[in-house]
């Protein structure tokens, strides 16, 4: 050991945690670190967990978390996803004895991401679960220049205490020592799928009837389109550029396993808890960059951006909070593309984070109004799963402090496979040539940042 006194406290620390468990408990041990960038390290902590699953959360320069394994988790579907998510949360991070002194940056968090839908259509091996929640083996958060690394597993047989300080210690001076570099941009070109405008503007255009003839006030219309790479690559080699492209948004990565990886550059927050203060973002109206004022000016995007803003601040008060809203939208700009945003901001007060989130999710901003009966219709009219797109993705830790941001900008990689998805809001005064630019500027724009080249000519 390279610092023997510190190691003895950390193994004291252990051995004092472990005693205030029960039996079978699941012991989380933490350790300060030189900086390190999470993004860089996650394949070895991958590596040393073992299980294939792995987890970004890139706010760079913000808080960036990378984890990997699993300790427990939950996989299930169903109405009731968001209640048992919360117990599964409560439960798991309840019982883990974490120090009242613990730093917020060091604290063991689950990891969560939902469904679009509660359940899949079409069940199998390769269909999003309603939630998945996971407390992971491994977990390396860092905020400016402080880092923590945290391990958390089970007791019991050859786990001890001391052997899980060990493994600490060791897994701690190993990154330090290796520090590499963040995987570089991928070169691989990719072939596009050209014929998701054809499909969209049929969906599209039954979408535009609903709305005109009153059956729905708006619809958010999603489209696929898949990038055939020419080799399979590393999803960690497509989130480095989006830090350059995107370093407004909270860059994602949500791995099950080896099959699949969802990543993605969120600009849309659905709820953020600190302190007790909730901060939820209404984010409807999207242009080119340099569009802003038109957007501003425009009174379809400004229509479309108040029904937003009014089901999130009618969900929070039906649920007993008092929402606080500036009167008008400021622009947000998200690398090439701007939108119209209204923060909403309340006390938490009593209510659990994850009710919220399931009150909220999914909001007009992504689904539409009525939303049971936008929802039907996407059902309906959108000829795949949503999968997780569109749908919560973040954290909760053990004091309750809670970050869920919307996949939107995302995609879905599989081996060589790309598919992105991306959507437009319909209301009265939509037209289909406009809302067909702004779906493809979306993919366009995320296909770029993502610096996957298709093919000239």
């Amino acid at each position: 050991m390279q610092d023997v006194p510190a190691f003895h406290a950390l193994l004291a620390n252990a051995e004092a945690l472990a005693a205030g468990l029960e039996p079978e408990g699941v012991l989380s041990l933490a350790l300060p670190l030189a900086p390190i960038d999470p993004l860089a390290v996650l394949p070895q902590l991958a590596e040393r967990a073992g299980d294939g699953f792995r987890f970004l959360w890139d706010g760079a320069p913000g808080l960036c978390i990378a984890a990997a394994g699993r300790c427990n988790s939950l996989e299930l579907s169903g109405p009731r996803r968001f209640e048992l998510a919360q117990r599964f949360c409560s439960a798991t991070l309840g019982r883990l004895g974490i120090p009242d002194a613990t730093p917020a940056l060091a604290r063991p968090r689950v990891l969560l991401a939902f469904a679009f839908f509660d359940a899949p259509l079409h069940p199998g091996p390769a269909a999003v679960p309603g939630v998945q929640a996971v407390l992971p083996r491994w977990q390396l958060s860092r905020h400016g220049q402080h880092c923590w690394l945290r391990i958390n597993q089970s007791l019991g047989g050859d786990v001890t205490p001391r052997q899980m300080a060990e493994e600490l210690w060791d897994t701690a001076q190993a990154l330090i020592t290796s520090q590499p570099a963040p995987t570089p941009a991928p070169a691989a070109e990719a072939n596009a799928d050209s014929a998701w405008p054809e499909l969209y503007r049929a969906s599209a255009q039954q979408g535009l009837d609903l709305v005109n003839s009153g059956a729905l006030h708006k619809l958010v219309l999603a489209v696929r389109q898949e990038l055939v790479l020419e080799r399979s690559i590393d999803p960690l080699s497509l989130l480095a550029p989006l830090r350059r492209h995107q370093s407004g948004s909270c860059r994602f990565l949500w791995q099950r396993d080896h099959q699949a990886a969802l990543l993605g550059a969120s600009p849309e927050r659905l709820l953020t808890v600190r302190s007790g203060q909730l901060r939820s973002d209404a984010l409807a109206g999207t242009a080119a960059w340099d569009s802003g004022l038109a957007l501003l000016s425009s009174d379809k995007d400004r229509r479309e951006h108040e029904l937003v803003v009014e089901a999130i601040t009618a969900g929070l008060q039906q649920a007993g909070l008092q929402p606080r809203r500036p009167r008008r939208p400021r622009l947000a700009r998200h690398g090439r593309l701007v939108h119209l945003h209204t923060p909403i901001t309340a006390p938490l007060a009593e209510q659990h984070p994850l009710a919220l989130a399931g009150t909220l999710h999914p909001t007009p901003a992504v689904a539409g109004l009525p939303r049971r009966e936008a929802m039907g219709w996407l059902r309906s009219l959108e000829p795949f799963e949503r999968g997780h797109y569109a749908a919560p993705i973040g954290w909760i830790d053990s004091a309750g402090d809670t970050d869920l941001r919307v996949a939107i900008r995302s995609g879905t990689l599989r081996s060589h496979r790309l598919e992105l998805t991306a959507g437009a809001g319909l209301v009265r005064g939509s037209e289909l040539e406009r809302e067909l630019q702004e779906v493809a500027l979306k993919l366009g724009v995320l296909q770029q940042q993502l610096s996957v080249p298709l093919p000239q000519g």
